[in-house]
């Protein structure tokens, strides 16, 4: 399965949540499978997703989208989003 990572920074963490909630149907459509949410413990404005996909190529055009950058400008998103694509080799449990 793969999946998207994606960091960046936001001026403001309670406006940006609403948007990125609003955004779940777009993720969607474009073939995400479901999202987790992370905020740096020593940084509360940068914001982390995990996004699982059903196919890579998706998910890399949908990064390219300009819907995505409309999103991410009215978020307040003040950062170029470092965005990796990744493959899940192996999951251990603790």
């Amino acid at each position: 399965m793969p999946y998207g990572l994606v960091r960046h920074t936001v001026a403001d963490y309670a406006t940006w949540k609403p948007v990125c909630d609003e955004h779940v149907n777009t993720r969607k459509a474009n073939g995400s499978k479901g999202a987790r949410l992370f905020r740096n413990a020593n940084n509360p404005q940068e914001a982390f997703i995990l996004l699982e996909w059903d196919d890579l190529e998706k998910a890399r055009q949908f990064t390219q989208s300009a819907e995505l950058r409309q999103a991410m400008q009215r978020a307040g998103v003040t950062d170029q989003p470092d965005i990796y694509f990744l493959e899940e080799v192996q999951w251990t449990p603790a």
